[in-house]
């Protein structure tokens, strides 16, 4: 049969490209997955928030954006968009809405009720209540929220087996597990941007992630400062307004060891470029879906050292090295053990790229949510 080109909505990331909207995993998963389905032909349309796309541009790669106005404060932002969103996405004849997070799925009984011809998806990303941002409230609504993404959709898509596993204890219900993409660099880069930091290539761990506090990077800076290592600790990553308390302890903590390198947000060619000639990714996370972040490293043949949460040993399929989280006398023991032992490290790193290729190409995830949207539109 020859399947017509689809109408699907996006709800639930700030907006694309997650470079501009200063997102994190979500809004790169819906960047990727977003273009390569309007690359196939569909008509993809991405919600997204004012705040990140104050130009108004209509079109990007192909994909339509509808910006929506939103309350930007700590616990309104969210839901407020996803509100006024998918009031507007009601009258928009979509073969499919398609919700990002359990925050998010709160909403979906909406177009199950007021607009009964489509479809809807949620994809359960993390279990945002244990992020260590929020308060009594909101995690008692994110638990909530847990139970709507496997209640109120047609189908559920979780980025883990372990979110899977824990939909299926929790709630007796069947999802589809689809995982984070990746792509496979194809060539080394340069090292202009090492240059300006002062780097140079295998003489530098690096970490990658928001700055929030479930990433314990705070860890990572206590056990790098007891190793005994002419290598430094490069810092890549970003802060929401909202964080700006949580990223200036992380900077006081930092400036106790020269070794410590702060690059910001890097995109692109430059986070290519910083992945690529690093010697090892470190990786403390006390609560993580799907890291893409390790994903990346994995891509470029990197060691992931990162702590023992089952959403992480998923991942590495013996590429990697695991702590028992939050244990940071173990961290430090085991960043000394890679530093004495680059044979090691560069095996692992090998393997994991070959996991990478085995396993999470973007290619590879689009085809199995496409199937998910022909599957509940053509089942009709």
């Amino acid at each position: 049969m020859k399947h017509h080109a689809l109408r699907i909505a996006m709800i639930g990331c700030k907006g694309i490209p997650a470079s501009a909207a200063q997102g994190g995993g979500i809004e790169a998963h819906v960047e990727e997955l977003s273009r390569r389905l309007a690359a196939r032909g569909h008509h993809i349309t991405v919600y997204v928030r004012s705040y990140t796309n104050p130009e108004r541009k209509k079109y990007w790669n192909g994909i339509r954006l509808i910006t929506i106005p939103t309350i930007k404060r700590k616990h309104l932002d969210a839901i407020t968009h996803t509100f006024l969103s998918t009031v507007h996405a009601l009258c928009g004849r979509y073969d499919a809405i398609h919700y990002h997070g359990v925050g998010p799925s709160t909403l979906s009984w909406i177009p199950r009720m007021f607009a009964p011809w489509t479809n809807v998806i949620v994809t359960f990303h993390s279990r945002d209540q244990f992020h260590e941002k929020w308060g009594l409230f909101a995690r008692a609504y994110l638990a909530y929220g847990e139970w709507t993404a496997v209640a109120f959709p047609h189908a559920t898509i979780a980025v883990s087996h372990v979110i899977q596993l824990f939909c299926r204890k929790m709630f007796g219900a069947d999802v589809i597990y689809i995982p984070n993409g990746v792509e496979i660099p194809m060539r080394r880069p340069g090292t202009t941007a090492l240059a300006q930091f002062g780097l140079e290539p295998e003489k530098y761990f690096f970490t990658l992630s928001r700055f929030v506090p479930q990433k314990a990077i705070e860890d990572v800076f206590v056990a790098f400062a007891g190793v005994e290592t002419d290598k430094k600790l490069l810092v890549i990553g970003w802060a929401a307004p909202s964080e700006q308390e949580y990223l200036e302890r992380l900077e006081r903590l930092a400036a106790k060891d020269g070794r410590v390198v702060f690059a910001g947000r890097q995109t692109g060619s430059h986070l290519n470029e910083f992945v690529a000639h690093s010697y090892a990714m470190i990786h403390a996370s006390r609560s993580e879906g799907l890291s893409v972040s390790i994903l990346e490293a994995m891509s470029h043949g990197k060691l992931v050292l990162m702590s023992d949460i089952p959403e992480n040993l998923e991942l590495i399929d013996h590429s990697g090295i695991t702590f028992k989280t939050g244990d940071i006398q173990a961290l430090r023991d085991m960043i000394q053990w890679l530093v004495q032992d680059p044979q090691l490290v560069h095996e692992r790193g090998e393997r994991a790229r070959d996991v990478i290729k085995r396993r999470y190409s973007w290619e590879s995830v689009t085809d199995r949510v496409e199937s998910v949207y022909q599957s509940l539109v053509y089942a009709e």
